[in-house]
This record gives structure tokens, C-alpha cells and sequence, in this order.
């Protein structure tokens, strides 16, 4: 049993990375920052599994979360940075896509609600913008640019090109059982084109992944005439692998195990979960399910009818993948781990029980989730959750066009695919 009291990283502040304009990645720098989410909200509390895109003149409003459970009301503020296709910084001034002063303090809060770990939830509307394009919203505290707590990623699209896609068998018969190809045509007649290939990029996204996305390079097919363009790739580079549905952990409940729960202990300071031990299913047959499609959703049973968002319980819950010790670091990959990139992604050999593991802080819901490895910055499924093509899986098209003379990329076209979509 972990003693909560030994846990100190929960609570201390640790020390912040440097913050480079390279390419601005969605990160989190403090660990008593918890729970962080940003998404359109919509009329359905499941809105906040939508990917957080809007268009320039949508009235829905882009909103931020998250939980500060250090308990300790700080001064937060937020600023936008506007990036290129690439998410480095662009050449834009401020008051090139903001009506405001890029500053805006972060004063909507409120205190979690009989809970064991008390917690401060934050929440923010995002301004509106004036330009299309990549943005980083970047949140940080005492006025200190430098004290930075979050970085979160997100996009504004016009729609300026007509942009069509499908999902469509793989033209590779080899990626036929296991792929999804992704074809996409972009009509680019209502903009100033002279050098489509140069001046049009083409980004694919996998249920809101950004390590392996697809940057299309050439098109197959131009045409001048029609101001068309078609990447409808033979060789491979627009096929993703289909993976398989998400594992899920069901943590709406604090005094009842749920779906793949193995264990729940209810303290007096703290709640601990267990999720049921893990295999790899590689050769298992397809199996289909209902998912989130990787991302998690903030909810709790316990309390019916209250606010889930400062009613919810912390439940330290663990993770464990039963195989032999690997030579390769192996992690696990969902949003509720950005999807690699926190801490406690890694998971570590636990030389008694046999098995990789690793202990979460996580907030009542569900959560969805997989195992993966990394090769060449890009984090690989295959090996412990298999490949088949029914799997259902969200995509986006991303269309970025910069003008000539331009200081910046604009979004001019945006597609979200969800065929045969299975929600929960």
C-alpha cells in the first residue's frame, strides 16, 4: 500500500523547465496542477471530450480547467501565443490577432466540496481572436512569464478552402487488416495560390494525437484549372495504424468497484484504486466496445445531481501491464497522461509482483487508455494492443495556407471525421 504521506510530489512545487519558443508543446509544469482541460463547450456535458477547435466566428466558447491542489488561492494569468503550422512562434504582434491587452488574469475559481484532497478548480473563457491559425494558450503565476504553470494548444479555422476527406481501405494491400487511410482534396480557388505546393500544408490527426500526425508533403494530383488538389498517397504516408479500442478505467465510483476496477480504499485523507492487471492482446480477435477514443471525462456517481467538476474525488490509482522486464521503457499513453509526455507516463518495474506499473492522481471519471513504446519520438501501440482496421477512431484535417508576403499561417480549412462514431 503507498503511504499518501510519503508522496511529497503531489504537493511541492518543482522546479519549472525552461520555456523556449521552439515548438510549443501541451504541457504541464507544476504537479499540484491537476485535471487540465481545454474544449468548445457545447449543450452535452460530453463535450469535453471534443478536440479544442473552433471557427473564427463560432459562438461557442473555448474553455480552460484545470485544479490547483495546492490549495492556495494564487494570482494566474493567461496569454496567447499565435504559432505557425509547425507551433513555433509566428511573426504576429499581439494586437495583430487580439482587440485586447494580451494579459488576462485568471479569476474564476472555485473550492472543491467535502472532499479528501481539497483542491481550487479553475476556470477560463478563452478570448476571442481575430486572426485563423495555431495557438498556445499559456498560463502563469505572479505576473512572472518565467513561473510558467501550462501550456495548452488549440486552433481557430476559417473557412476560407473548400476541403473534402474519407476514410478509404489503404492503397498498400500489406496495411489492409491493420490501417485506415485518411484521403483528402482541397479546393483552393477563393485564395491567392501561386505556389500550391509551398504555400498549402496538409496536417492529419489521430483522436487528437500530435506525435504521430501526418504531414502530407506533395499531393498526388493538381489541377490548375480547377485550383484542386487530391492526396490520395499509393505509397503509405496518409494510412494511419488503426489500433485497437481503448482500454478504460471506471472511476465515477469511491465505495463500489467499477468496470476494471480491481480495488478501491476509501481513507480517512486519501482514496486509493487499483485498475485490474493488464495483458498485452496483440493476437487477440477484434473486439468492439464503446470508448472516449483516449481521452477521459471528469465525473462521479457518488453524489447525483451535484457538480461533478468540485464534488469530484482525487483517487490515487495505479496501473499495472503484466509482462517480463523490457529492455525498452515502456509508458502509457491517453490524454489523462498527455498521451506520453508527463511523468508518470513511464512506467516502472515492480521487481515483486512481476509486473510494469505506475500510480496516477486522477480525478473522478473515465479513462480511457493504452501501453506503448517510443521510437523516434513517436509512441507505438502495436506491440501490446494490436491493429485492426474496423477499429473506430476520430480524425482531423487540417489545412493551412500562408499567402505570399504573409507573417503567418492561416487555417483555412478544417474536417473532423468520425465514421460509425461510438461514444459513451
Amino acid at each position: 500500500m503507498l503511504n499518501f504521506k510519503k508522496i511529497s510530489w503531489l504537493f511541492l512545487i518543482s522546479l519549472i523547465p525552461t520555456f523556449s519558443f521552439s515548438q510549443i508543446k501541451d504541457q504541464v509544469y507544476r504537479d499540484h496542477i491537476q485535471s487540465v482541460r481545454l474544449f468548445p463547450v457545447g449543450a452535452e456535458y460530453d463535450s469535453q471530450l471534443d478536440a479544442p477547435v473552433v471557427s473564427i466566428s463560432d459562438s461557442r466558447p473555448l474553455m480552460l480547467y484545470f485544479d490547483d491542489i495546492a490549495y492556495d488561492p494564487s494570482l494566474y494569468t493567461a496569454k496567447l501565443i499565435h504559432c505557425d503550422a509547425n507551433w513555433e512562434k509566428s511573426q504576429l504582434k499581439d494586437n495583430d490577432f487580439l482587440n485586447a491587452f494580451n494579459e488576462f488574469n485568471v479569476q474564476d475559481f472555485d473550492y472543491s466540496v467535502n472532499t479528501r484532497i481539497p483542491y481550487i478548480h479553475y476556470f477560463f473563457q478563452v478570448p476571442k481572436v481575430t486572426k485563423s491559425g495555431n495557438y498556445v494558450l499559456k498560463v502563469f503565476s505572479d505576473r512572472n512569464e518565467d513561473e510558467v504553470i501550462l501550456t495548452k494548444r488549440f486552433m481557430v479555422y476559417e473557412e476560407l478552402f473548400a476541403v473534402g476527406a474519407s476514410i478509404v481501405p489503404p492503397s498498400q494491400t500489406s496495411q489492409r487488416k491493420d490501417g485506415q487511410q485518411i484521403n483528402v482534396v482541397v479546393n483552393y480557388s477563393k485564395g491567392e495560390v501561386m505556389n500550391p505546393q509551398n504555400q498549402v500544408k496538409v496536417i492529419l490527426r489521430q483522436n487528437q494525437r500530435w506525435d504521430n500526425a501526418k504531414y502530407l508533403q506533395a499531393p498526388t494530383f493538381i489541377n490548375e484549372s480547377t485550383k484542386m488538389m487530391r492526396f490520395e498517397s499509393f505509397d503509405g504516408s496518409n494510412t494511419f495504424n488503426a489500433g485497437n479500442e481503448f482500454r478504460f478505467v471506471d472511476l465515477r465510483f469511491m465505495r463500489a468497484t467499477g468496470m476494471n476496477v480491481a480495488a478501491v480504499d476509501v481513507q480517512d485523507d486519501v482514496i486509493y484504486a487499483t485498475a485490474k492487471i493488464d495483458t498485452p492482446r496483440p493476437q487477440e480477435s477484434y473486439s468492439q466496445y464503446l470508448d472516449l477514443n483516449g481521452q477521459y471525462i471528469v465525473y462521479t456517481n457518488d453524489r447525483p445531481g451535484g457538480d461533478p467538476e468540485i464534488e469530484s474525488e482525487y483517487m490515487l490509482t495505479t496501473f499495472r501491464l503484466a509482462i517480463p522486464e523490457q529492455s525498452t521503457p515502456i509508458y502509457l499513453l491517453g490524454s489523462m497522461t498527455s498521451w506520453g509526455n508527463s511523468p508518470e507516463a513511464k512506467l516502472t518495474w515492480n521487481k515483486d509482483l512481476k509486473v510494469y506499473e505506475s500510480t496516477l492522481l486522477l480525478k473522478q471519471g473515465w479513462y480511457d487508455y493504452q501501453y506503448g513504446v517510443q521510437e523516434n519520438g513517436v509512441f507505438e501501440t502495436l506491440p501490446f494492443e494490436g491493429a485492426y482496421f474496423e477499429t473506430e477512431n476520430e480524425y482531423e484535417v487540417l489545412v493551412y495556407f500562408r499567402a505570399l508576403g504573409s507573417r503567418y499561417d492561416q487555417l483555412v480549412g478544417y474536417i473532423y471525421l468520425h465514421p460509425n462514431r461510438r461514444r459513451l
